[in-house]
C-alpha cells in the first residue's frame, strides 16, 4: 500500500541507521600509591622519617642543579661553596647548603585541636590561611643535623612550604639566621616520551610493537559531583549523563560526544556526611541501633544515585573514580579505592579481586592522588586535597601556580604529613616525582584553569584545574592527541538545560 506524504499512519521503516562507536583509548594505569595490604600494613614508624627520606633521595639532585649555578658564584672575590651541614654554616663566609624548609607558623594545627575533639571540646573554626597578620612566621631550612633559621628579601619573591628541599646560598648574620640571596630546587624530573611504557611492556612480553597508533579521542575530568541523594539535585546530573551518552545532541555536537574515551571523576563524588553529634544526640539516637547498625543516621540513597550513575554510563564509556576528602575511604594521603560494596551495579564492569591488576576492566576505583597511562600520556591527578593544604601556607590564590611549584619541588603533598594526614612511609615515597607526567590535574578546585609548565630539558606539563561539578557545571575535556583543553559548562535554565 503506498503511504502519501504527510500521513502520520505510515509503514515501518526499511531504512537502515548506524550506531555512532565511541572511539577507543590504550589505559595502562599504574599503582603508584597502593598502601600494604593485611598486616603488612601499620603505624608504628614515626612521621619524622618520612622527611628525612626526601631529603635523601632529593638531596643529590638539588646539590647537582646548585653546583651547576652557583660553581663560579663569587661576591667582593669570595667565592660561594658547600656546605655539608647546615649546621656547619659559618657566620660571614658565603656559602650554600641544602635542606628541607619548616615553617614556624602559629595558625597552623596542632596535636591539641585533635585532642580538644577527642574531649569534646570546642574546636577552633578552620582556617583559610595559617599565614600570620602581624609577620611573625618563621622559615627554617632542617636537615639530619638541626634548623638554621633563614632569611631575606629574597625569599618574598618565591614560595615555599613545608616540606619542600631546597639548596640556600647566602650567608650567617650576627643575629644566627641566615641570609640568603638565591635558591634552587631539583626542578621537573626525566618526561618519559608518549607511548614509551606500553611500547616496553609489548617489547618485554614478546609482542610486536605497533608502528602506528590510531587516533586518540578525548578524556573527560569532571570533580566535585557531591551527589546528597535529594532529588532536586539531580537534574544537573542527569543532563552530564545525558550528553556523555550523545543522548542531548545530534549531527555534528552527538559525533564529538562519541570522540570522548574516557571519563575520570577527581573526587568528591559524594556529599559531606553528617557533622559529628553530640553526646546528647549520641543518648537520644540509642534506641535506633540494633545490631550495630543506626538506621536513623544512615542514607543510603547517595551511593545508590552514584552507583545508578556509573551503571548507566559503563556500558559505553570507562570511567576511573578517586576518592576525595568528602567520599567514604580513609582520610590520611593516598586514599585507598573507593570499596566495591558501594557500587553493587557498577562493580560487575570491574575486574574482580583475583584478576591482576594490570588489565584493568571499565570501572578502574583507583586511588588519590593517581598515576596512569591513558592513550601514551603519563597522568598525575588528585581530588585536590594537597593544593588545597598548600594554599594555606602562600598569600597566592592561584591553583596553577602551586601545582606547577609542587613539580619542581618534586613532591606532589609536601606538607604532609605536617598538616595533611599522610601514611608513614618509611622506605621509598611515591608523593615524590619519579617521572615528569604530560598532564597533571586537581579536582575540586573554585574555577577551571589552565596551561602549559615548561621544564630545563624541555619537558612540557599541562596543567588543569578541575572545578566543582555541583557548583560550576563544568567539565574539562583534553584531547588527547592535540593535548588541547576545553570546558562544558551545563545550566539548569526554566525551560530545561542547556549545553555552552
Amino acid at each position: 500500500m503506498a503511504i502519501e506524504d504527510g500521513n502520520l499512519l505510515c509503514g515501518l521503516s526499511t531504512k537502515k541507521f548506524s550506531t555512532p562507536a565511541r572511539t577507543d583509548s590504550s589505559y595502562n594505569p599504574l599503582h603508584t600509591f597502593d598502601l600494604p595490604k593485611g598486616t603488612e600494613k601499620h603505624y608504628q614508624q614515626q612521621y619524622a622519617d618520612m622527611y628525612f627520606l626526601r631529603l635523601a633521595m632529593l638531596k643529590p639532585v638539588v646539590e647537582q642543579k646548585a653546583e651547576e649555578a652557583w660553581r663560579d658564584f663569587e661576591i667582593a672575590g669570595e667565592r660561594a661553596r658547600r656546605v655539608d651541614r647546615v649546621l656547619d654554616v659559618r657566620q660571614g663566609e658565603l656559602c650554600w647548603v641544602v635542606g628541607t624548609v619548616f615553617m614556624e607558623m602559629a595558625l597552623k594545627p596542632n596535636i591539641l585541636d585533635d585532642i580538644s575533639k577527642e574531649h569534646w571540646i570546642a574546636a577552633p573554626p578552620a582556617r583559610e590561611k595559617y599565614i600570620s597578620p602581624n609577620g611573625d612566621d618563621k622559615m627554617t631550612l632542617e636537615d639530619e643535623s638541626g634548623r638554621l633559621r633563614i632569611t631575606g628579601d629574597f625569599l618574598s619573591t618565591t614560595s615555599y612550604v613545608t616540606g619542600c628541599v631546597m639548596a640556600a646560598l647566602g650567608t650567617e648574620n650576627a643575629d644566627g639566621s641566615f641570609e640568603v640571596i638565591a635558591t634552587e630546587l631539583a626542578d621537573l624530573p626525566r618526561q618519559p616520551a608518549r607511548w614509551e611504557r606500553d611500547e616496553s611492556q609489548l617489547a618485554l612480553s614478546g609482542k610486536k610493537v605497533k608502528q602506528e597508533r590510531p587516533k586518540g579521542g578525548k578524556i573527560a575530568i569532571v570533580s566535585g559531583l557531591e551527589i546528597s541523594g535529594v532529588s532536586g539535585n539531580t537534574i544537573l546530573l542527569d543532563i552530564l549523563m545525558e550528553y556523555l551518552l550523545g543522548e542531548s545532541a545530534g549531527g555534528v555536537e552527538q559525533a564529538e560526544t562519541r570522540k570522548i574515551t574516557r571519563l575520570i571523576i577527581a573526587g568528591g563524588s559524594l556529599a559531606h556526611s553528617s557533622p559529628i553529634p553530640s553526646r546528647e544526640e549520641l543518648a537520644a539516637k540509642k534506641g535506633h541501633k540494633k545490631y550495630r547498625y543506626d538506621s536513623s543516621a544512615y542514607d543510603a540513597a547517595p551511593t545508590e544515585h552514584l552507583d545508578l550513575l556509573l551503571s548507566t554510563l559503563l556500558p559505553q564509556l570507562p570511567i576511573t573514580i578517586l576518592p576525595g576528602a568528602s567520599d567514604p575511604a580513609s582520610v590520611s594521603i593516598p586514599q585507598q579505592p573507593l570499596h566495591p560494596a558501594l557500587f553493587p551495579q557498577s562493580r560487575s564492569y570491574a575486574n574482580p579481586p583475583t584478576q591482576s591488576k594490570d588489565q584493568p576492566g571499565a570501572f578502574d576505583s583507583v586511588t588519590n592522588p593517581w598515576e596512569g597511562d591513558i592513550d601514551g600520556w603519563r597522568l598525575l591527578g588528585t581530588g585536590g586535597q594537597t593544593v588545597a593544604d598548600v594554599l594555606k601556607y602562600v598569600e597566592d590564590d592561584n591553583v596553577l601556580d602551586v601545582m606547577e611549584a609542587m613539580l619542581r619541588w618534586r613532591c606532589i603533598a609536601p606538607t604532609a604529613p605536617d598538616t595533611l594526614w599522610c601514611y608513614p612511609f618509611r622506605d621509598d615515597d611515591p608523593l615524590l616525582l619519579k617521572d615528569c607526567p604530560h598532564i597533571y590535574f586537581a579536582g575540586n578546585q573554585p574555577q577551571f584553569d589552565s596551561r602549559v609548565a615548561e621544564g630545563p630539558a624541555g619537558q612540557e606539563v599541562l596543567l588543569v584545574a578541575v572545578p566543582k561539578f555541583r557548583d560550576t557545571g563544568k567539565v574539562v575535556l583534553v584531547d588527547s592527541e592535540t593535548l588541547r583543553v576545553e570546558c562544558k559548562q551545563f545550566e539548569i535554565p526554566e525551560n530545561g538545560g542547556k549545553l555552552s
